[in-house]
């Protein structure tokens, strides 16, 4: 017998709010199959799309437009076709419509 098991969902917290960050990964690991990193720099944030594959990328409280743009240039580079999303908070059910409308656009 054949059993389905449905792929992990990676997600990357891009977030320089480490209490913020811990929350939103809290949240996002309650969700069966779904598996959150926490990068608390842009730095770390690349260095996480070299060793991992990421759905969605949530950008957190304390990440500048720039920042953004260097990682979303950063994954055109890489050919990682993670979705990109801003986080602006305002509790779990937000969050959560946030990522799966990130994951039905991919």
């Amino acid at each position: 017998m054949w059993l389905y098991h449905k792929a992990m969902i990676n997600i990357l917290i891009v977030c320089t709010n480490e209490p913020i960050a811990a929350t939103i990964a809290r949240l996002i690991d309650k969700v069966e199959d779904w598996h959150a990193t926490i990068a608390l720099s842009l730095n770390d944030a690349m260095g996480n799309c070299y060793a991992k594959t990421f759905e969605v990328i949530l950008i957190g409280s304390g990440i500048t437009q720039a920042q953004e743009d260097i990682l979303k240039l950063h994954l055109e580079k890489l050919k990682a076709s993670s979705a990109v999303v801003k986080h602006y908070g305002g509790g779990s059910g937000l969050l959560y419509a946030e990522i799966y409308q990130a994951l039905a656009t991919k």
